[in-house]
């Protein structure tokens, strides 16, 4: 049962008094005033007997998804969730963990076991086939079952199996990704792909018997498996001629074009539908001159590769992934059939990989303000939102340090060598370090830099995936099936079984039109509550 506006207005009175109060005296609750409420028992009291009366009031919508959004947070465990909540605290000058990111806020939560076929320990490829397309596969490929094997191409032809993204387009809904990785890379990739090698990335990586058997590059089937209306990423090299000087980096031969077969891949995605008004951009002046509405498809491809890290995006140059999902919704959203969109936070694993949490941290707190952007930007009555992960990473951060420490700082102890330690530290990867048998003295480097690398226990070139659960965090139409424990490829079946996307034809009724709407006054109460908290908070 909906609240009325005047009961909406309200509950949402204290909250925009507070926050204008905020505005006008420019008061902020520092850590120690926060200490000292919860020094007080009525202090968690009062908030858990709020947060209780809050899930009795929860009730599931039991109606059809008229549009879904995936976040994906690439090795995004829940360590990294939990040690980024704190990062945005800290950003934000509080001690951070009392923290709320905005998939934390997501009524309904599930954890995801994130195994494949033939690996305990999964990779981005096989994962990405279990929650686009439904079925769990093997490691290295993309949008096959486990009939495929790796990097032998005549696997390839009949196991094909087909996301929700193609199904979705398929019934008339518009569907788009964004990715901080290049758009080819194997999260998006199961979206429309069929690859025995998640590395296939334009035609000059298929090795010529593959091509031979007549196995496609992944970037040609982006522009030809499924009219995808906007592709927003990097991955500009693998879309054109071999030699192609770059339009950003013209004068860098690592960054030309990569492709043999002379195709430019740009140019057929334009000529694909000249019935619509197509735009290409790859600058960011560019990107924010699109009138969304009047632009039907859009392709950004704002780096050769892979997009920069956060920490090193030149905003003068690129989006954010927080602007990219912004876009994408107010173009797909036109679609009065509604939307698929799928929006990956892609370098979070890289920066594990790379041992950085610094960059891995920051890349998951820009993730999570892309999920809050969508948030503001969509109706929880018509719009299934699902934030997860594919896997985790040997990622860890504890030393019993007290409230506040800083994220990135020492733990409170000195180890059993008499050396510090940082809170956070990997089990395994680049981060392993020894001098003449002992571990090097953290001290003296500054363990605070952005490209810092983090101790590790064992030496690997790259740190490794975790094999634990991760979790799913659901909003908005049928996101009550997401809980308990469930396979990774469930994700699929529950989303498409929410929006009746086939196979599913035995679907939850459409939303009444009465309740269809959102309320002018709890809207515009919610929207002006919403600003200034995050401005003053």
């Amino acid at each position: 049962m909906q609240a009325s506006p005047q009961r909406w207005a309200f509950r949402l009175l204290p909250l925009l008094l507070a926050s204008l109060l905020l505005a006008v005296t420019g008061s902020i609750v520092t850590a120690e005033e926060e200490l000292e409420k919860e020094r007080d028992p009525a202090y968690w009291n009062a908030q858990a007997k709020e947060t209780l009366q809050a899930a009795l009031r929860l009730r599931p919508r039991v109606h059809r998804a008229k549009n879904i959004i995936l976040f994906l947070g690439d090795g995004m465990g829940v360590s990294t969730v939990s040690a980024a909540r704190i990062l945005r605290g800290q950003m934000e000058g509080r001690s951070g963990e009392e923290t709320v990111l905005a998939m934390d806020t997501f009524p309904y939560l599930a954890l995801s076991k994130t195994y494949s076929v033939d690996k305990q320990v999964a990779d981005s490829a096989s994962t990405a086939t279990a929650y686009h397309c439904g079925v769990k596969a093997n490691a290295k490929t993309v949008g096959l079952s486990a009939n495929a094997v790796a990097y032998e191409c005549n696997t390839t032809f009949g196991n094909e199996v087909y996301s929700v993204l193609h199904r979705a387009k398929a019934q008339g809904k518009s569907v788009g990704i964004v990715t901080t990785t290049r758009v080819q890379h194997a999260s998006p990739a199961a979206a429309y792909a069929h690859s025995v090698s998640r590395s296939w990335y334009s035609d000059a990586d298929i090795p010529s018997s593959a091509r031979r058997q007549g196995c496609v590059d992944i970037a040609t089937q982006l522009v030809t498996n499924v009219d995808i209306d906007v592709i927003l990423g990097g991955g500009r090299m693998y879309m054109t001629p071999k030699g192609t000087p770059d339009p950003e980096y013209p004068t860098s031969s690592s960054r030309k074009g990569d492709r043999k077969d002379k195709r430019n891949l740009i140019d057929v995605w334009m000529k694909a539908q000249q019935h619509k008004s197509s735009q290409y951009v790859w600058h960011r002046k560019q990107f924010d001159e699109i009138n969304v509405k009047t632009t039907d498809r859009l392709l950004g491809l704002f780096e050769p590769k892979d997009m920069r890290f956060e920490v090193f995006r030149n905003a003068t140059r690129d989006p954010s992934i927080v602007e990219m999902t912004e876009k994408a919704i107010q173009i797909l959203s036109k679609n009065p059939k509604g939307y698929f969109l799928f929006v990956e936070g892609g370098r979070i694993d890289h920066g594990h990989h790379d041992g950085i949490a610094k960059l891995a941290l920051t890349e998951t707190v820009m993730f999570d303000r892309a999920v809050q952007r969508a948030s503001r930007l969509t109706r929880e009555s018509d719009t299934l939102t699902v934030v997860t992960a594919d896997h985790s990473h040997v990622f860890t951060f504890g030393g019993n340090t007290p409230r506040g420490n800083p994220i990135f700082g020492l733990a409170h102890k000195k180890a059993d060598d008499r050396m510090p330690f940082t809170s956070i530290l990997y089990a395994n990867g680049p981060g392993y370090v020894h001098v003449n048998g002992t571990r090097g003295n953290i001290t003296l480097v500054d363990y605070y830099d952005e490209e810092y690398m983090q101790q590790a226990a064992v030496p690997l070139d790259s740190e490794t995936h975790g094999g634990e659960d991760v979790a799913i965090y659901a909003k908005g139409p049928m996101a009550h099936l997401f809980h308990g424990v469930k396979e990774q490829n469930y994700i699929a079946h529950a989303m498409a079984y929410a929006a009746c996307i086939p196979p599913y034809t035995d679907c939850p009724p459409h939303l009444p039109a009465s309740t269809g709407h959102t309320h002018t006054l709890s809207g515009l109460l919610l929207c002006l509550a919403s600003l200034l908290w995050i401005l003053f908070r």
